[in-house]
């Protein structure tokens, strides 16, 4: 398992403050200005108690911390030359201010890993750690992969999306059956059968890398998806992937 603490910096218009996020590979904690706050996600951190009456300078949206920067850390395992190897995985988030209609006006999300080296960045206005990820993945070098839930054998998305962060379904105490699912249909009748929902960045004892193409890459497909670029197509790759409906559009 992993479950370092990850130490970064949190900005609105009252300044810059110290944090550290625990995270137990579903739920996110942490405190800002003495206030605690709780949630799946980034975009959905909710205080644990009431803010002070003068709100702390802090702006929600539908319950939720909002028109601010995050700036962290993630220590995540990456396998490469026969081992695996420690690396770090930085992250910026900014959420936008609330809308008059609900929701945030923006997210926009860049992270960058820090391995043997190098870096190799995602692009900068992403807008959630699947896809984020995803790009990471495809400029690592040869045979060097995340070896965290988003590139598991048995990790899904459900068909309607993935979200920013934390709602990769995970089907660690069902590998066989999900070995078997070929698309929408068959991931719908797994899909109670789940073990929970786990972060992408997160890594169990379970982990096993998921195939790069054929049986066994369930609903979503390959991570990442394997283009076929010499016959203009894209294979491995579920409905769910972004980056094929840009190759295939």
């Amino acid at each position: 398992m992993t479950g370092e603490p990850w130490a970064g910096w949190y900005r609105d218009r009252e300044g810059s403050v110290a944090v550290t996020f625990a995270a137990d590979g579903q739920r996110l904690r942490t405190r800002i200005r003495g206030v605690g706050f709780e949630g799946d996600s980034f975009d959905a951190l909710d205080p644990v108690a009431a803010l002070p009456a003068d709100g702390a300078g802090f702006t929600l949206s539908g319950g939720s911390l909002c028109d601010c920067v995050f700036e962290w850390d993630i220590p995540i395992p990456v396998y490469a030359d026969g081992r695996v190897h420690r690396a770090v995985l930085s992250c910026l988030l900014a959420l936008g201010r609330p809308l008059p209609s609900g929701g945030i006006d923006r997210e926009h999300l860049a992270l960058a890993l820090h391995f043997d080296g190098a870096v190799y960045a995602s692009e900068r206005a992403e807008n959630d750690f699947e896809r984020a990820l995803t790009v990471i993945q495809r400029r690592l070098p040869a045979g060097a992969y995340l070896r965290a839930c988003i590139s598991c054998a048995f990790s899904d998305y459900h068909p309607s999306g993935s979200g920013l962060f934390g709602n990769l379904a995970c089907f660690r105490r069902t590998k066989d059956e999900y070995r078997a699912v070929g698309g929408e249909r068959e991931l719908f009748d797994l899909w109670d059968l789940r073990s929970g929902f786990v972060q992408e960045t997160w890594a169990c004892p379970d982990f096993e890398r998921r195939p790069a193409r054929g049986p066994g890459t369930g609903y979503r497909g390959a991570f990442p998806c394997v283009r076929e670029e010499a016959a203009g197509a894209v294979s491995g790759c579920g409905p769910s992937d972004p980056l094929a409906a840009e190759a295939a559009g």
